[in-house]
């Protein structure tokens, strides 16, 4: 049987058969770093060639941005991929522009810029990494609960950094859909009077309409809870070298992660489990191991038997946007 031939580097299979490879530049660009990557795709087993991280606050524009990377020793350039897709963290119109980025004083728009090939794409950072679940960037993971996951089911993901991330992976037969969302700029429910009291405190401090996940459950939001609950104005990394287990910081931080995933898994009904990301919890485990951490989760009067079978997986992959951002490159190019 002759094989299909496609534009991309095609060659026989010891069996005889065809095997595409796919070049792809994936990219991850966050309010705190901006990570690039190659990747090379063999029938769609993804493998990462080449990696750098840029400071994303460290230019002024996108482009200026690229500049940077096509300027430092990163081995790909423009016109040597087949397909492209970058991960923001802000919301992204018909996958070309984000004009509105909470976290990245630029916008950016694919228009203004060439990478010598039309298939590029831009996506959401989350959407980034619910498809990362699919790839071998969660083999390394951290079971906090090992549940009962349901094949071709929906996954949630969920993550603080900088900002607090949502997604869903969304099946289908031929492929799967990641669920874009901004989800973190909800209003963040708080319970009983201690917790109104620091309601108050975090709007005030925050200088934001109401406090909401991005004041909360992120680096900010550790920083301003500690600061209630001692006093002292640390940053998120001088924290993580004081609070213990025991620590009041860390009861209260957990509870409110715990919450936050417990209302996204039932918001999505995520039989495949939920995928927690980011740096505070890949960093600081103490927060999601804690006892504080899965007693708030489990904390529903109807679905808490419902929750306590969903498995509740901290993804500690620091570069898992990329394999995402290249999982989504790859479904890109086949579709085109």
């Amino acid at each position: 049987m002759t094989p299909f031939f496609f534009d991309d580097i095609c060659y026989r299979s010891a069996h005889g058969g065809c095997v595409t490879m796919v070049k792809i530049l994936a990219a991850d660009i966050g309010g705190t770093n901006s990570r690039f990557a190659v990747f090379e795709s063999t029938d769609g087993e993804l493998k990462m060639e080449d990696s750098i991280w840029l400071q994303t606050h460290d230019v002024e524009s996108f482009p200026l941005l690229l500049e940077q990377l096509w300027d430092s020793d990163f081995s790909g350039t423009p016109g040597s991929f087949d397909s492209i897709t970058l991960a923001v963290a802000g919301a992204v119109s018909h996958e070309r522009k984000s004009r509105y980025l909470p976290n990245i004083p630029w916008e950016i728009d694919l228009d203004e810029v060439d990478f010598g090939t039309s298939n590029a794409a831009l996506i959401n950072d989350f959407a980034a990494q619910a498809y990362a679940c699919r790839t071998s960037a969660i083999n390394d993971s951290h079971t906090i609960q090992k549940g009962e996951a349901e094949p071709d089911s929906v996954i949630a993901v969920i993550g603080a950094g900088t900002g607090l991330g949502y997604s869903a992976l969304l099946p289908s037969k031929s492929e799967w859909t990641a669920l874009a969302s901004e989800g973190g700029h909800m209003a963040f429910p708080f319970n009983g009077q201690e917790e109104f009291a620091y309601a108050e405190f975090n709007r005030r401090e925050s200088k934001r309409n109401w406090p909401e996940g991005d004041s909360v459950v992120t680096g900010l939001g550790l920083r301003l809870l500690h600061k209630y609950l001692t006093g002292n104005d640390l940053s998120p990394k001088e924290i993580s070298e004081v609070v213990t287990p025991e620590s009041e910081t860390t009861k209260w931080y957990a509870r409110f992660y715990g919450r936050a995933c417990r209302d996204w898994a039932l918001s999505t009904m995520c039989y495949g489990g939920i995928y927690i990301a980011g740096g505070i919890a890949s960093k600081n485990k103490l927060f999601v191991d804690s006892p504080d951490f899965l007693a708030e989760f489990h904390n529903s009067h109807v679905y808490e038997s419902f929750l306590h079978t969903v498995p509740v997986i901290l993804n500690v992959n620091e570069e898992s946007g990329l394999y995402g951002a290249a999982f989504y490159a790859s479904q890109l190019r086949k579709s085109r």
